[in-house]
């Protein structure tokens, strides 16, 4: 981390971020299935009353389910507390997993002991001082303690991720020794947190002001904030950070906070989940929170699709069959799952200014969605499977849905031919249209065996196309010795090298990927959704010529 300075500790952050978010779209299928089909209201629209009603064993799976999506929801703060702390560990992952519990857990009984003593709550968890923010004061596992949501989680994972990494090999006196290793772990962990509960209990309350603030300012800015916000997503996405951006939205009071049931609820998302919980929610959805998700839609269902059906049309006819199945396959994976990666990347670095006219239609999407007052929250990412779970079941006069396709169809027409039209203009280089000795595809076997000859050590050993692939990627990060660690997101691998003048973007781009980014030390290779079986293979494969790694 060091050696890749801030960018790389932000990637590793942002990455350690993909662990408990991975949850949410499982747990929002759960909720929004369960929820959808156990809501007499929804129920009534769709005449299926009785058949599923209460009462019916329809009715209690379907309860049943929307219990349990909620309450991974109602606990994101611990498994933030434990997901950081196990993506931001260099080794012994488990054991930062178990102390980021701990310390979770430790940190909010010292607040809750702290609000006892300095008469802030009574022993029961009532809230006795008046002059304390409401919702302020919140039950967390059963422990009443400051509301902090997923930043309490934050600060406990990254802080333990540190305590772990210094002190996991800690050698004590025989006489200790015992306690020495990775047992030390959650013991200094639980001794720290106390410490920081204490500062916690005098320091939060003036930074959930803050929050507060920033929140409201958010809010106010209208339209135009809106647009800002989808700007300024996308564009961090190349460089991996954008989780950071609209986690705070997503999961705090940044992103709003409303009543409901009685209850405060911060953040943009669980503001939409605490309503599509509520059997008794009839009213439209909160557009003041889901203006920070509407917009992916258009943009994911419909927009991308349109540019990579612009790239298809312009690439050389000797290169329409090769770059057609890449870009069918990138558009599908955006349509229906939101994830978009593989298609913006494949402009992105041939044609930068593609994407900064993407980042401004993006940010057009979400202040769109946002002026047609349209109110769809989703999981991860605006793909037709959200799309349909939380607009199309929940009703139009919940969600405004139809919008999206009318907004949807005008987007993938703007994209189609503002695309094709640049593309011809500037001769942009995108894919199909590359120089004739350039190849659009994955190299073989052949290719590999070529390459060989002249090749890193890396190349010493042959195997299944998986290792050929994985030999690329290893040369192209500049051989084996020259990777100290290895990670993966959801679409890209993080690396941190020990030189990375060595590292080839031609020899990466043979592996098919998509793009590189470097910064310092940190390099991240992009490849899409299948990034996670390719790192696989790549441990296998270093595993497999005696090569150990920081996992």
């Amino acid at each position: 981390m060091n050696k890749s300075g801030a960018f790389g500790v932000l990637q590793r952050v942002g990455r350690s971020f993909m662990l408990p978010i991975a949850l949410l779209p499982v747990a929002g299928l759960l909720l929004g299935i369960g929820s959808s089909f156990s809501n007499t209201t929804t129920l009534t629209a769709y005449h299926l009353l009785g058949v599923l009603g209460p009462g019916t064993v329809g009715n209690v799976i379907f309860t049943l389910m929307a219990n349990t999506g909620n309450i991974i929801f109602s606990n994101l703060a611990l498994l933030f507390a434990m997901g950081v702390a196990l993506g931001m560990a260099e080794k012994e992952k488990g054991t930062a997993a178990l102390a980021g519990g701990i310390a979770f857990l430790v940190m909010n009984q010292t607040i809750n002991t702290m609000l006892q003593i300095f008469g802030k709550i009574d022993s029961t968890g009532k809230v006795l001082d008046k002059t304390v923010h409401a919702g302020a004061i919140a039950p967390v596992l059963g422990i009443t303690t400051l509301q902090m949501g997923v930043f309490g989680g934050i600060i406990v994972g990254l802080g333990v991720a540190a305590l772990h990494n210094r002190f996991y090999k800690i050698k004590l006196h025989d006489v200790l020794s015992f306690f020495g290793g990775v047992r030390f772990v959650p013991i200094i962990s639980t001794v720290v947190y106390i410490g920081v509960g204490v500062v916690m209990f005098f320091l939060w309350p003036i930074i959930q002001n803050g929050i507060y603030a920033l929140g409201g300012a958010v809010l106010g800015s209208g339209y135009i904030g809106t647009w800002i916000y989808g700007i300024i997503e996308r564009a961090l996405i190349p460089f991996g950070l954008h989780h950071i951006f609209y986690l705070p939205f997503w999961q705090t009071g940044v992103g709003g906070s409303m009543v409901i049931n009685g209850k405060l609820i911060q953040g943009a998302q669980n503001i939409f989940f605490a309503e599509l919980a509520d059997p008794n929610w009839t009213q439209h959805f909160s557009v003041s929170a889901t203006r920070f998700m509407s917009g992916k839609f258009p943009l994911m269902m419909f927009g991308l699709p349109g540019a990579a059906l612009a790239m298809y049309v312009t690439a050389k006819d000797s290169k329409k069959k090769a770059v057609g199945g890449l870009l069918l396959s990138a558009a599908l994976t955006s349509f229906l799952t939101g994830i978009t990666e593989p298609i913006e990347f494949t402009f992105l670095f041939v044609a930068p200014v593609l994407y900064g006219i993407h980042c401004i239609l993006a940010g057009a999407s979400y202040m769109i969605m946002h002026i047609l007052g349209v109110g769809i929250g989703m999981t991860f990412s605006g793909g037709v499977i959200d799309f349909i779970l939380f607009g199309v079941l929940q009703g139009a006069n919940k969600t405004s849905w139809p919008w999206v396709l009318v907004v949807g169809v005008a987007y993938f027409v703007i994209y189609f031919f503002l695309f094709r039209f640049l593309i011809l203009k500037w001769q942009l280089k995108t894919p199909g249209r590359e120089d004739d000795d350039e190849e659009t595809k994955l190299y073989t076997r052949k290719d590999v065996e070529a390459k060989k000859a002249g090749g890193t050590a890396a190349s010493t050993a042959a195997g299944s196309k998986d290792d050929e692939v994985s030999i690329l990627i290893v040369d192209g990060l500049g051989g084996p010795e020259n990777i100290s660690n290895l990670d993966s997101c959801a679409t890209r691998l993080r690396v941190t090298v020990e030189d990375a003048s060595k590292v080839e973007d031609s020899v990466l781009k043979q592996s098919g990927a998509a793009g590189i980014i470097k910064s310092g030390n940190g390099i991240q290779v992009i490849y899409g959704p299948k990034v996670t079986v390719i790192k696989s293979n790549v441990e296998d494969y270093l595993e497999k010529i005696g090569k150990t790694l920081n996992s």
